[in-house]
């Protein structure tokens, strides 16, 4: 890890869709910092030159949702593992959901998880703050608390308020003290049990299926209740084209709400769990090909302002069963850049739209000064190659969970040089 003070990063085509810049520049760092663009200050000596020539250099990509497993599943993965896999993806910083054990519904667990990612350096974790003690759908947590702890938004992860009461008792809270929910669109009624959209294909398997109203009541509820406290929301993952357009009608009548989507779902749909493909159990499940489309829409059209990955790191035995008992989720951290890419090459968005997504679209909806680069802003970058092929495997693949739906697959883009705080945290030879 390179620890110098002063770097130039030259020739590279700097894309910050903050400010709407896309052209060849070159751009200077001190003290963890973007010190200039273009011409350096006069008397500025670098410690070290990058040659981005052919590279695109943009800011350091934030990231909703990422399941690091520490504390208490590290036989999965840790701080440490994932955000070095964060790192080799140009993810500068990432957000943890709080159902981790003991479940961040207090201070000192969020100051413990904020600790522990500045002692490994490699990228900055946000905790997530739980909303409800123990995730227990019940009793409220000292929200203002979390926030001053570091928390910048809270949730219940994937374990859903189920009494409406609670839920606005939330968002009233939440209003008073101007912060944002995460909520994952998904009725716990509608969905318990199920592990397949329902469908043609769960009906074929005799898989237990979810049904799109359970995603599209969680919705609606969700609206109707931040309409009534103001409260903004935000909504975890949407995977459904009706959940997506209740999305886009409520922000044009000015409710404070937004969305993101898991980047696989705008690959994958509901056919790929054909032959019972672990690595394709995800929840909320892989909806239909036209849910797929609306999504890819959606985002396109910036209805949908963010894309993550939805990281969630299993170790081996977690997925070797019949598969409505296997645990749902994707390692995804690495998979972030280039399948955004592939959005681009298929015509669904431009390349600064799709870094837009990965950047200042995160950055609004989490209220922080990150995600684009000018004089003073923190020096987190990312410098990638956005032609090189290579294909995803256990070899190539950072993080400690190797569950992926895409191992095998030619990927277009390549991460050179990660900076986090100005420090070089990522290289590639």
């Amino acid at each position: 890890m390179t620890n110098s003070k002063k770097i130039s990063i030259l020739n590279g085509r700097l894309i910050d869709p903050a400010s709407g810049t896309d052209r060849t520049a070159d751009l200077h760092l001190a003290d963890g910092r973007v010190l200039a663009i273009d011409a350096p200050p006069v008397g500025f000596q670098p410690d070290l030159t990058l040659d981005a020539r052919g590279l695109v250099v943009c800011p350091g990509l934030i990231d909703l949702s990422a399941r690091l497993r520490e504390p208490g599943h590290e036989q999965k993965a840790t701080i440490a593992s994932e955000t070095r896999a964060a790192a080799a993806a140009g993810i500068t910083t990432l957000c943890c959901p709080p159902d981790t054990a003991p479940i961040i519904d207090t201070p000192a667990v969020a100051q413990l998880i904020l600790r522990t990612a500045q002692r490994h350096g490699l990228a900055r974790v946000l905790p997530v703050g739980a909303i409800t003690q123990g995730l227990d759908g019940r009793h409220i947590t000292e929200m203002a608390a979390l926030k001053q702890a570091g928390c910048p938004v809270l949730s219940q992860a994937d374990r859903p308020i189920r009494n409406n009461q609670v839920l606005m008792r939330a968002l009233d809270y939440a209003a008073t003290f101007g912060l944002t929910l995460f909520l994952q669109p998904q009725d716990a009624d509608l969905s318990e049990g199920g592990c397949a959209h329902e469908g043609r294909v769960a009906t074929r398997l005799g898989l237990p299926g979810i049904p799109e109203a359970a995603e599209t009541v969680a919705v609606a509820r969700a609206l109707a209740l931040a309409e009534q406290t103001g409260a903004r929301i935000h909504f975890r993952g949407l995977s459904s084209a009706r959940g997506a357009e209740m999305l886009a009608e409520a922000r044009r009548r000015g409710i404070p709400a937004s969305g993101d989507c898991s980047i696989h779902q705008l690959f994958l749909t509901e056919d790929d769990v054909y032959g019972f493909n672990a690595d394709c159990h995800v929840i909320p499940p892989l909806r239909t090909l036209a849910d797929r489309q609306a999504l890819r829409t959606a985002v396109a059209e910036g209805a949908i302002q963010a894309l993550c990955s939805d990281h969630q790191p299993h170790d081996a035995d977690a997925k070797q069963a019949p598969f409505p008992e296997t645990a749902p989720g994707i390692s995804a951290l690495e998979t972030l850049l280039p399948l955004a890419l592939a959005l681009v090459d298929e015509s669904v968005l431009t390349l600064s739209a799709a870094i837009a997504r990965l950047t200042t679209g995160p950055t609004a909806i989490l209220g922080h000064d990150l995600g684009r680069l000018a004089p003073g802003r923190p020096a987190d970058i990312c410098c990638f190659d956005p032609a090189e092929t290579w294909v995803l495997s256990p070899e190539t693949l950072v993080s400690q969970g190797q569950n992926t739906p895409f191992l095998g697959r030619q990927l277009r883009g390549r991460v050179r040089w990660t900076l986090f705080g100005g420090r070089i945290v990522h290289e590639r030879a």
